[in-house]
C-alpha cells in the first residue's frame, strides 16, 4: 500500500460502496468501533481479543474500506494478520477493482503481503488474479520502486530513500516520492508469490534476484534463501551450489547463506554426506578470507576423515577470521582430534588476535591436558579491552572446569565485578553464585538491576536460586 502521512494511492472516492455492505455502528464503543480503535492503535492482541468476542473480520473504517486495507496501509503485518486468521477476506473486490491481496503486492512489503495471502491461494485463486498479481509484483520489481513511483505520481527529481525493519528480521528500503511511499521488497513478494503458485522459477535468476542489494537481511534475499530450501530436488541443489564458482563474492555468500539455512531445515544423510565433499573442496578452493572463515565454520559441522588436515592447513592463515574457525575444525565434541591438533590449538591459544585465543580455548574445554593453557588464556583475556571478549572469557571460565586452578578462577571472575558492561558482572556472579562463593552476595548487587529481556535467563535464574537458597537454609 502506497502511503505517507496518511495519504493512500488508493480511496474509495466517490464510488459505490454497496456491496461492501452496510457500514453499521460507527461509534467506538461498539464491538466494531473498538476494532477500528484497536487496527488504528496497531494492536494485534486486542484485534485478536475483539474478533474472539464476535467482531466482524470484515468491518470497515469511516472510508467505507475494510479493516484489512486500514492495516495495509499502514505496514502493520501483525495486525493484517490477526485479521485474515479471523476471517476477514484478502480477495473481496473494493470500488476500485483492486482487492486487500492486490494492494498488499502493490505495497511491497514482504511481511505484510505474507499476512494477507492466506491459505492456498494457488487453490483459492483463480487463474487470472493469479496472473494479475504476478505482474504487478513483477512491473514494480522490474521497473523500479523510483521510477514506478515517478510514473503514478508525475513528481520530477530524486526520490527518498531509507532502509527500514520489514519485520523482526529483515529490511527493506522505503521509497518516497511525489508525498508517496513504498517498500521496495517487490522482489521478495514476487518470489513468495511463484512459490505460492507453485512456479519453478529457474534457479540462476532467483539468485540474481537476491543478491542485487548484497545484503544478508535484506527481504528479497532471505526470501529467495528460504524459497530455494523448500525446493528440495538434487537439481535445484546442483545449481544453487554452482554459484560457489561464481566471480562475485556475494554469490558465493548467497551459497554459504544457502547451505547454512538448510542444514537448519533438512537432516537427511545424502545431503550431510554431498554438503560435507563440496565444502571440503570449496576450502580448497576459496580466496576471499570472509568467506574461507564461513565456509570453515560450516566444514566443522560435518564429521569428515579430513577435518584435522584442513584445520591445520590453515592455522597459520594471515587471515584472523579464518583462524578463529580452525580451532572448533581441529576439535570434535569439544576435545582435539590428534597430538598434532592439540599443539596447534596450544599455539592458537597464543595468537595475537583475542577472538583467535578464545575461539582455541572454547574448542578444547573438556582436553585436560589443555585446561591449565585454556584457564591463563581466558583470565588474561578477562582483561580485554572489547567487552564482547570479555563476556565470552567470563562465560568460559563460569562453567565447571574439573582441575583447574579453582581459587584462582574465582579471584578472576570477582576481579570482573566493576566492569562497565553489566553483562561481564552478569557471567562473573553467575560464576561465582555457581562455585557458592562467598562473595556471591556482593556480585549480585554489583550486577544491579536487569531490564527488560532477563525473564527467562539462566544466569538471572542462578542468582535469584541462590539468594533463595540463602533465605531458606532449611528448605535443602
Amino acid at each position: 500500500m502506497l502511503f505517507d502521512e496518511g495519504k493512500t494511492l488508493f480511496a474509495a472516492g466517490d464510488g459505490d460502496l454497496r456491496d461492501l455492505g452496510d457500514l453499521g455502528d460507527l461509534g467506538e464503543s461498539s464491538l466494531g468501533g473498538r476494532l477500528r480503535a484497536a487496527v488504528r492503535a496497531g494492536d494485534a492482541e486486542a484485534v485478536r481479543d475483539l474478533l474472539d468476542e464476535g467482531a466482524d473480520p470484515d468491518t470497515r473504517d469511516a472510508d467505507g474500506l475494510p479493516l484489512l486495507c486500514a492495516a495495509v496501509a499502514a505496514y502493520d503485518g501483525p495486525v493484517a494478520q490477526a485479521l485474515v486468521e479471523g476471517g476477514a477476506d484478502p480477495d473481496r473486490e473494493l470500488p476500485d477493482g483492486t482487492t486487500p491481496l492486490w494492494r498488499a503486492v502493490d505495497g511491497g512489503s514482504l511481511a505484510v503481503f505474507s499476512a494477507v495471502l492466506g491459505e492456498e491461494p494457488r487453490l483459492r485463486l483463480p487463474e487470472a488474479a493469479r496472473e494479475r498479481l504476478l505482474a504487478l509484483a513483477r512491473s514494480w520489481y522490474e521497473t523500479g520502486a523510483a521510477e514506478e513511483l515517478r510514473r503514478r505520481t508525475g513528481a520530477s527529481g530524486p526520490a527518498a530513500t531509507v532502509r527500514v525493519q520489514d519485520d523482526e528480521y529483515r529490511r527493506v528500503d522505503q521509497v518516497s516520492l511525489g508525498g508517496l511511499a513504498v517498500r521496495a521488497g517487490h522482489g521478495a513478494v514476487l518470489t513468495s508469490l511463484e512459490w505460492a503458485f507453485r512456479i519453478l522459477t529457474p534457479v540462476d535468476e532467483l539468485v540474481a534476484r537476491a543478491v542485487r542489494h548484497a545484503d544478508e537481511d535484506h527481504v528479497d534475499w532471505s526470501e529467495v534463501c528460504w524459497t530455494l530450501t523448500r525446493r528440495r530436488s538434487f537439481e535445484t541443489w546442483s545449481a544453487v551450489v554452482a554459484q560457489r564458482h561464481a566471480p562475485d563474492r556475494v554469490s558465493r555468500r548467497f551459497v554459504v547463506d544457502y547451505l547454512r539455512t538448510r542444514g537448519l531445515v533438512d537432516s537427511s544423510r545424502y545431503y550431510e554426506r554431498k554438503e560435507g565433499e563440496l565444502l571440503a573442496a570449496w576450502v580448497a578452493e576459496e580466496t576471499d578470507a570472509a568467506i574461507l572463515a564461513q565456509v570453515l565454520e560450516m566444514f566443522a559441522w560435518h564429521d569428515r576423515p579430513d577435518e584435522e588436515a584442513v584445520g591445520l592447513r590453515h592455522a597459520a592463515h594471515p587471515d584472523a577470521r579464518v583462524r578463529r574457525e580452525v580451532p572448533y575444525v581441529l576439535c570434535a565434541d569439544y576435545l582435539p582430534h590428534t597430538p598434532a591438533a592439540r599443539a596447534a590449538l596450544r599455539t592458537l591459544m597464543g595468537d595475537p588476535d583475542p577472538e583467535v585465543r578464545l575461539a582455541a580455548c572454547t574448542a578444547s574445554t573438556r582436553d585436560a591436558d589443555l585446561l591449565p593453557d585454556s584457564t591463563r588464556t581466558l583470565l588474561a583475556l578477562t582483561g580485554a579491552p572489547e567487552a564482547g571478549v570479555r563476556v565470552a572469557a567470563a562465560a568460559e571460565l563460569s562453567r565447571p572446569r574439573d582441575r583447574a586452578p579453582a581459587d584462582a578462577v574465582a579471584d578472576g571472575l570477582a576481579a570482573l565485578l566493576g566492569d562497565d558492561s553489566q553483562l561481564v558482572r552478569l557471567e562473573a556472579a553467575y560464576g561465582l553464585a555457581l562455585r557458592d562463593d562467598p562473595r556471591t552476595a556482593e556480585a549480585i548487587e554489583r550486577v544491579g538491576p536487569l531490564g527488560d529481556g532477563f525473564e527467562h535467563d539462566h544466569r538471572a535464574g542462578e542468582l535469584w536460586q541462590w539468594k533463595w537458597r540463602k533465605a531458606h537454609p532449611a528448605d535443602e
